[in-house]
Order: C-alpha cells, then sequence, then structure tokens
C-alpha cells in the first residue's frame, strides 16, 4: 500500500479534512488496526503537523497499521473543557473522529474498535475525550502534555480502554501538576481545569477496574515509567513521568523559539504503537 489518502467529511454543516497513511503491508494475522493522531491548538494547525513532528508514518510500516491526521476546526479541538473556539461554537468533534473511523473501515477493512488514539496539548484532551465518549471504538488513549480535562470526570465509559499517559515535569503549559486553562472566562475566573497526572493515572485505572496499587516502577535517569495491568480485557494504564520536560512530544528535538526542553531517550510514536500492539482487543472484550 504505502499511500496517502486525503478524506473529506461533512460534520454537522462543516466540511473537515483529514489525511490517512497506510502502511506498506497490512498484517496478515490480525485486523489492520487505525490510530488517530490529533495535533494541539494553534490557528494554524493542521494533521500535517503530527506528520512532520512525529514519527507516525514510520512506525505505520514498522507495526502495519494506517494513521490518520485530522484536521481540527480552525485549529483547535472541542475536547470538553469549554475553554477553545471549537468548544464555544458547538463542534461535535467525537461525531468528526468517529465518522474517519467508519470511513477507514468501510474502505481498507481496518477494525472499528481496536482504534488508537493519541494527542499532544489540546489533541491529548480531546483524546481523552474520545476514549470516554466512543469507548466502543478505542482500545487504546495515548496522552500527552495533557491530563483528563476535569469537566470530563463525571463520564464513564461503556468498555475499559488502556492509556498510557506521559507528561514533563517541566512543562509549563500544562503543568504535570494539574490546574486551569490560560483562556479565563469574560470576568477573569478561571477555567478549563485538568487533573494532575497522578490522578489522571488513578481515574483511568478505576474505569478499567485494575488491581489496587499503582503497578510496577521503571525509572531511568530521565523518565519514569509506572505500569498498572490487570485492567477488564486485559487492559493496562502506563504513567510516564519525564524528568525536566516540557510542553513537547519526545523523541523530537524542539525548534529553537520554542522555550520548552524535551526528551530523546524514548520516541512517544514508537513506544504509543509498541504498547498498544498487544492491547487492540476487540470491544465485547473489554466491555464493563
Amino acid at each position: 500500500m504505502s499511500d496517502d489518502v486525503a478524506g473529506r467529511l461533512r460534520i454537522g454543516g462543516r466540511e473537515r479534512g483529514f489525511t490517512i497513511r497506510l502502511p506498506r503491508a497490512a498484517p496478515d494475522d490480525r485486523p489492520m488496526p487505525l490510530a488517530l493522531v490529533l495535533h494541539g491548538n494553534h490557528p494554524d494547525a493542521g494533521g500535517w503537523i503530527m506528520r512532520e513532528w512525529t514519527t507516525f508514518d514510520e512506525q505505520a510500516d514498522a507495526w502495519g497499521l494506517a494513521v490518520a491526521y485530522p484536521d481540527a476546526s480552525e485549529g483547535c479541538w472541542a475536547d470538553g473543557r469549554g475553554v477553545t473556539t471549537s468548544d464555544e461554537a458547538g463542534v461535535d468533534d467525537v461525531t468528526f473522529l468517529r465518522a474517519i473511523i467508519d470511513w477507514s473501515a468501510e474502505r481498507y477493512d481496518t477494525a472499528p474498535d481496536r482504534v488508537v488514539v493519541a494527542g499532544i496539548s489540546n489533541g491529548a484532551f480531546m483524546a481523552h475525550r474520545m476514549a470516554m465518549e466512543a469507548s466502543d471504538r478505542v482500545a487504546v488513549l495515548a496522552a500527552v502534555a495533557g491530563g483528563l480535562p476535569a469537566a470530563l470526570r463525571d463520564l464513564w465509559p461503556t468498555h475499559a480502554v488502556s492509556a498510557m499517559l506521559i507528561h514533563g515535569t517541566a512543562d509549563k503549559l500544562s503543568p504535570i501538576d494539574g490546574g486551569h486553562s490560560r483562556r479565563r472566562g469574560p470576568g477573569g475566573e478561571l477555567r478549563g481545569r485538568m487533573l494532575s497526572l497522578q490522578e489522571t493515572a488513578e481515574h483511568w485505572r478505576a474505569i478499567d477496574r485494575c488491581p489496587p496499587g499503582p503497578g510496577e516502577t521503571h525509572t531511568t535517569e530521565l523518565s519514569s515509567r509506572t505500569t498498572t495491568d490487570g485492567g477488564v480485557g486485559g487492559t493496562q494504564v502506563v504513567a510516564w513521568t519525564v524528568f525536566g520536560g516540557g510542553h513537547t512530544w519526545p523523541g523530537t528535538p524542539t525548534p529553537p523559539e520554542w522555550d520548552e526542553p524535551a526528551t530523546e531517550e524514548f520516541d512517544a510514536a514508537e513506544e504509543i504503537c509498541r504498547f498498544a500492539q498487544p492491547l487492540l482487543i476487540s470491544a465485547d472484550t473489554r466491555r464493563l
């Protein structure tokens, strides 16, 4: 295969676009999985940013999965925090991302209930929302530099979702200890609270019905990774702390003008795919 396919869908009266990168060879021992990769918030942002910034194109060939790079409306996702222009405009991004999953399944026979959704910052918040509201489709969540929006805390998925949560201790835009959006309300009030990495991991462990306790921790000089397994259907939750890491994508150097420290200890795209491969299990197996 190894083709790039451009797609367009009309959702809620809006024309929405995306690109899918197909692997050179589809797996012959299992349905081909699909990964949705979500960019952060910027007026000029689109799926192309994540193609240039990450190695997901390479991972598509290495792991035999299709990768979709959707474009947010006006550069931002309606991630549920209530602070983005897409949130305020009532953009239905869950329906948009579900439609991409169906579009890909119809054309390329990708598994519609074994999807990976990964994102950074606003894209990470949106990945949490997608995993909460479309858990029948999303088998694996990967959130980089974005904890669970507090506004989504009372939602409860119908299916368990494995989660890889990556956050840097020096992230100034989305602190690892949680906090509020920089976009305040009309009266200057704080809005858009996000949970800490620890709270987010605890919440997903509770959803997945993992055994009590944080699990097993592996620590290096540059990071610490805690893995909890034994969730419904074999789901797992990983909380990965990057020491001194900023609001960045691990494995990708940041440009000089971007004042956020990055780590190259590991490639987040590769680790997400490695984590996901054994956890891409059917919705029936993950039902809560």
